[in-house]
């Protein structure tokens, strides 16, 4: 009978081979713990699983010469699981990336949004503090033109040269009735329309809608592209988080992580070799990604660098209002040419004294403008994007190394551990021709032993 002392070393030893993360398969009496992590992983009991090794002629992949706990319905079940656990590493995997991108363009979208707001604001102050008698009759002008603005850069199909000249339009007839020919105001819909129609012909803004129309185009469309490729790089991520597998990958998944529960190892892992022949066979498609991949991150980095001066859609949206003032200044200081040309286009109008609606811009939005215009410098859109940028270098390799990163952090054996090599578990070994390995279809063999940096291909 066992003594005590002899009792404690047999439990301890048993205790040791767990935690080392296998338990050798020879003598294997029960498929109880078998049992136990099949209904465990598989969420629930199912009927049939065997109490104690037997032969399994009908298995398709985890075949085997010894006893086995597994049936043909646990090997199908098992080749879903190994699916899904691959589509959960791969998406915790590209998680931290995924989140930096959706994270950014959020901000960006966020921020633009409230520039856009800024700007209408310091816009409809300038009418309220400099051309009050207008500035009611604007506000609708100076609405429509800054959602316009916000509609180009969140994708819509507007154009920018089309709401920048409609706003400068709607312009002219105000600052012909209260600037150029001030006193009474046209009683005629008809007329006022007449002298917007002729504004393109007349020019009396000088060049100041075409300076604008140039700083709009030069900087909304970087803007909106930047923000588009966000999105694209989103949907790449998306999509290859939702991988479909092929069959020969399924079932190379299957050999790799359950088919040694079928021999009673259900702690161990693939060896490094090994794991990388499967998993960069199932992810060669993704790794086709990688050069596209840095020329995306290379694409938004001369993107981002370029948005300075007229091409900064902050500095360009924040100074709008000063050329609408240049433009009303040029178009009073050229009144009485910009009267006789209108005579001539439009004729004298029937006129009747009106009393002009003052500006109603509320105060507390007027200072609450004005303190949005003392920007810190570190907040701005640009180093901002800097920073994005910045962060998002560190994930240009990310494509082209992503099998052997799911190998190194998540699937495989760490270097000198136990691993299971396809057919067994077997030691580390130092010599390539000592590993034991089995062919899958459509996945290149590597020593098994090896990590990502030593692995050479393997003969068949």
């Amino acid at each position: 009978m066992m003594d005590a002392q002899t009792w404690r070393v047999g439990c301890r030893c048993l205790l040791l081979l767990a935690l080392v993360g296998f338990t050798r398969s020879e003598g294997m009496q029960s498929c109880e713990e078998v049992r136990k992590l099949f209904q465990w992983r598989l969420v629930g009991p199912v009927r049939g699983l065997p109490d104690s090794p037997r032969a399994g002629p009908d298995l398709q992949v985890c075949v085997a010469k010894k006893p086995t706990c597994c049936t043909r319905k646990m090997e199908e079940r098992y080749q879903i699981a190994a699916r899904q656990d691959m589509q959960q590493v791969l998406q915790t995997s590209s998680s931290a990336l995924k989140f930096l991108i959706s994270r950014n363009a959020a901000a960006f979208q966020e921020t633009l949004e409230t520039l856009i707001r800024q700007a209408e604001n310091y816009t409809s102050i300038l009418f309220c503090n400099t051309y009050r008698n207008m500035a009611l009759e604007a506000a609708a002008s100076i609405q429509e033109f800054f959602t316009d603005v916000g509609l180009f850069l969140f994708g819509a199909d507007v154009n920018p040269e089309e709401f920048v000249n409609r706003f400068f339009d709607s312009l002219f007839p105000l600052v012909y009735n209260h600037l150029i020919n001030p006193g009474v105001t046209d009683s005629s819909l008809e007329y006022s329309e007449c002298i917007r129609m002729a504004r393109r012909d007349i020019g009396p803004f000088g060049n100041i809608p075409q300076r604008v129309l140039g700083q709009m185009g030069r900087s909304l469309l970087p803007s909106r592209t930047f923000l588009q490729a966000l999105n694209l790089g989103i949907e790449v991520i998306n999509t290859t988080d939702h991988l479909r597998f092929s069959k020969e990958c399924s079932r190379a998944l299957l050999r790799m992580q359950y088919c040694p529960h079928c021999q009673g190892l259900t702690f161990s892992k693939p060896c490094m070799g090994y794991c990388l022949n499967v998993v960069r066979g199932c992810l060669a498609h993704v790794a086709e990604l990688h050069p596209h991949w840095h020329t995306y991150i290379q694409s938004l980095e001369e993107l981002s660098d370029a948005m300075h001066g007229t091409y900064d859609v902050e500095h360009v949206l924040l100074n709008f209002h000063l050329l609408v003032n240049d433009a009303v200044m040029q178009a009073h200081l050229d009144g009485q040419t910009i009267l006789e040309q209108v005579y001539k286009i439009c004729g004298r109008p029937v006129r009747k004294p009106t009393q002009s609606p003052r500006c109603s811009f509320d105060g507390s939005k007027e200072k609450h403008g004005m303190k949005i215009s003392t920007r810190n410098g570190e907040e701005t859109l640009a180093n901002r994007r800097k920073e994005f940028i910045n962060s998002l270098r560190l994930y240009r390799t990310f494509y082209g190394g992503l099998a052997d990163q799911l190998c190194v952090n998540e699937l495989a054996a760490g270097d000198g551990r136990p691993c299971w090599s396809g057919e067994d578990i077997v030691k580390s070994l130092e010599r390539p021709e000592e590993i034991i390995s089995t062919p899958v279809v459509g996945v290149r063999l590597i020593n098994c032993s090896r990590g990502p940096s030593h692995s050479k291909p393997g003969r068949n």
